[in-house]
């Protein structure tokens, strides 16, 4: 009853926590055992596939973008499903956001056109405006048409070029090989660069609007005809069109740093950096077929040519031989509106036992394109069925955890992970301070081929653990974590050849906890296997075909790839919750950091620091100071988990020193053009050479005064963690 009256008082005070009721004089930690194996067996002998798919079913149902009805019913769903008398867990709270959205204007449809050369407002050829219908499950009214979230309004018209996929090397081939951008149509392709940098970068040389495609030989192994597309495989059909957040930043556009609430300062929207300056406009590879094999002017680079069964041209314009007068020009019209809508997160609570003020987080995110069965309900539906077997076991009194556990639902995630900012910004402080890690599972299920697994060096053990014991899905034998090494693998000089951990970028609604909060993080998957496909992602990414048939028959029939991730996500899980002592490895960052000075002290980096006289001594003895404290401190577990009583101080203090040992890598003045990165080794880089972030982007631009400013950043860093995990005087 005490915890039920704490979530009411969170609610009614708008926070989405635990209440204020349990922050304090809760330190206690029990005084004798720890993990239980047998009990996580139990929760994994209870997840259930045919659960899962069911979720899937239902989640999937009608389209949910972000505010819309379909995504308000969701939120009552999860509030119905959080809140069930036998299942539900101690608490729910739903916390709203006042955030900046776009939506394509319902009464003028965005276009892409071809113009005679006499203006008298007929048309050559237009674009399809919506996605073919071939399956029973897609065909609702309010499946948003194809857009680009945050492209400006108008309707530049001009000649066409073919620039690739965009990327600022893209548009200075085209200048070098004579071409006079200014005033041109671009069309380019999904890949390469971001979405939004496609048209921030084109408008810099002069475009004046973006046609952005999605090539076959890009997603579709090259596969581009009807029969060879879904509903009679995965592939991408042609008229299947990506949508997507045209953003280079994440968190709500207007609020940067500060939750979007009714009271937040709003930047003007002429402020706003990184969405695209020029009307923007995705269409499907059969209207870009169209469109690219009419073009005129010299052949694109072999590595430009794509899968529409011609050779691709450059432009400006159209073949004097071709379907089209030759002075015919490209139209691209696009009427979206930016408004500010109510998005909601929903929390779902579990009360820790003795240390309920030590949070473990597990987030998914809510909101899709369209029906989103893969993007994101298949991690929906995994995290429904943890929830349901978790709250199952609590209410039967046969389990709570050591630690507070809080399940995020986080809203408008797909225009720039908005939910999931918001909340990390408006409890940063709290969050920083009583965090132990953040479990992602977005996308849970890509294919049915093997795990993915993306976090910080910290999480490597703990998924480790998990996958080994979690059966493989298929007729082979062995674990997930066997299966996953068969697949992709790497040699590590501490423990031999094991699984490759993927690092965070900013794909997921992990990016605010690692990069502003310094949250240790971690992503799941399931994935397909790379040697049999090239494509970037799933067909169907972000397209009206993302729907409950397409993941039941081609993504994971029998659902027990599903299955697998949930076991894999819920075991980690419990590991965080319950373990005595964290089941985070501090001295993996040791090989990490080895790994990242490796490549600066090898080949052409380091030839150009020394030839400035830059020397890397200082950040080599960081490194291996922090390498030797933390083998001192691991010696110092052992030693600790061989006591029969430990103190419970001695653990609170290691458990402290392990969970805050990623803020120490945090520098909110080594970026300071780069909103919410702030940690110093795992920022996203331009720059190619796979070093410390800042060093790298600042050799790449040979600033050799950066290069020393940011060796001085990741020396400090390291110094700083190191100094985390001493044992204290």
């Amino acid at each position: 009853m005490k915890w039920q009256w704490q979530v009411l008082g969170a609610v009614c005070g708008g926070a989405l926590l635990l209440g204020t009721g349990i922050l304090l004089g809760h330190f206690a930690v029990p005084q004798a055992g720890d993990l239980d194996e047998k009990l996580i067996q139990d929760f994994m002998g209870q997840v259930e596939s045919a659960r899962i798919r069911e979720n899937l079913r239902v989640l999937a149902s009608r389209p949910h973008l972000a505010t819309t009805p379909g995504d308000k019913a969701l939120v009552q769903l999860l509030r119905q499903r959080w809140q069930d008398p036998q299942t539900g867990l101690d608490g729910v709270a739903e916390g709203t956001y006042d955030v900046f959205l776009s939506f394509p204007d319902p009464t003028h449809p965005n276009s892409v056109s071809i113009c005679p050369p006499v203006l008298n407002g007929s048309r050559l050829f237009e674009a399809r405006r919506s996605e073919k219908v071939l399956t029973p499950d897609q065909a609702q009214e309010d499946v948003v048409p194809p857009y680009a979230a945050y492209a400006p309004s108008g309707s530049p018209q001009g000649r066409l070029v073919y620039a690739h996929q965009g990327t600022r090397s893209d548009y200075e081939t085209l200048v070098g090989l004579g071409l006079d951008l200014n005033g041109t149509i671009a069309i380019v392709r999904y890949g390469g660069a971001g979405r939004a940098t496609k048209a921030v970068v084109g408008a810099e040389f002069g475009v004046a609007g973006l046609v952005v495609y999605t090539d076959p030989k890009d997603i579709n192994d090259g596969r581009a005809g009807e029969n060879d597309t879904y509903p009679n495989s995965w592939h991408l059909p042609p008229s299947g069109v990506e949508r997507g957040s045209y953003t280079e930043s994440f968190g709500d556009l207007l609020t940067p740093y500060y939750p979007a609430k009714e009271f937040t300062y709003r930047i003007k929207e002429s402020e706003i950096q990184g969405i695209p300056p020029i009307p923007t406009q995705p269409i499907g590879f059969e209207d870009a077929r169209t469109l690219i094999c009419s073009l005129a002017g010299p052949e694109a680079p072999a590595a430009w040519q794509g899968a529409l069964g011609c050779t691709y041209c450059i432009g400006p314009g159209f073949r004097m031989d071709g379907q089209f007068p030759s002075s015919s020009e490209v139209q691209v019209s696009v009427y979206n509106q930016r408004v500010i809508e109510k998005s909601a997160n929903v929390m779902g609570f579990i009360r820790g036992s003795q240390e309920p003020d030590r949070y473990v987080l597990y987030g998914n995110h809510r909101d899709s394109w369209v029906h989103g069965a893969v993007d994101p309900g298949s991690g929906t539906a995994v995290m429904l069925e943890i929830t349901r077997v978790l709250g199952k076991m609590l209410k039967e009194g046969t389990w709570r955890p050591r630690r507070s556990i809080i399940f995020g639902s986080w809203g408008a995630e797909e225009f720039g992970l908005i939910g999931s900012t918001e909340y990390t910004e408006e409890f940063s402080s709290k969050l920083q301070a009583r965090s132990v890690a953040y479990i992602n599972v977005d996308i849970s299920v890509f294919a049915n081929a093997t795990l993915r697994g993306q976090g910080t060096p910290p999480a490597q053990s703990v998924i480790f653990t998990a996958a080994k014991q979690v059966p493989a899905p298929g007729s082979g034998t062995g674990s997930v974590y066997d299966n996953w090494r068969h697949h992709t693998n790497r040699s590590s000089p501490t423990y031999g050849v094991i699984p490759s951990l993927g690092s965070l970028g900013a794909g997921s609604d992990y990016a605010s906890f690692i990069h502003y909060l310094g949250i240790t993080s971690m992503d799941l998957a399931y994935t397909y296997d790379r040697s049999q496909t090239s494509a970037r992602i799933y067909p169907a990414y972000h397209t009206a075909f993302d729907t409950f048939d397409y993941t039941d028959r081609f993504i994971d029939p029998g659902f027990t790839s599903h299955q697998a991730v949930a076991r894999t996500a819920g075991n980690v899980l419990l590991r965080l919750a319950d373990s005595l002592v964290l089941p985070l490895n501090v001295s993996d960052y040791g090989e990490a950091l080895e790994g990242l000075y490796s490549v600066a002290a090898e080949g052409q980096v380091q030839a150009d620091l020394a030839a400035h006289n830059i020397s890397l001594a200082p950040l080599k003895a960081a490194i291996n100071r922090f390498k030797a404290v933390a083998t001192d401190f691991n010696q110092r577990l052992m030693k600790l988990k061989e006591e029969s009583s430990p103190n419970p101080l001695e653990v609170r203090m290691v458990n402290d020193q392990i969970m805050l040992l990623e803020r120490a890598f945090l520098d909110p003045r080594a970026f300071p053009s780069k909103y919410y990165y702030s940690h110093v080794l795992w920022t996203p880089r331009a720059a190619g050479v796979p070093t410390f972030p800042g060093l790298a982007e600042a050799h790449a631009a040979r600033d050799w005064d950066a290069i020393r400013k940011h060796l001085s950043i990741a020396t400090q860093a390291v110094e700083s963690a190191a100094s985390t995990l001493e044992t204290p005087a």
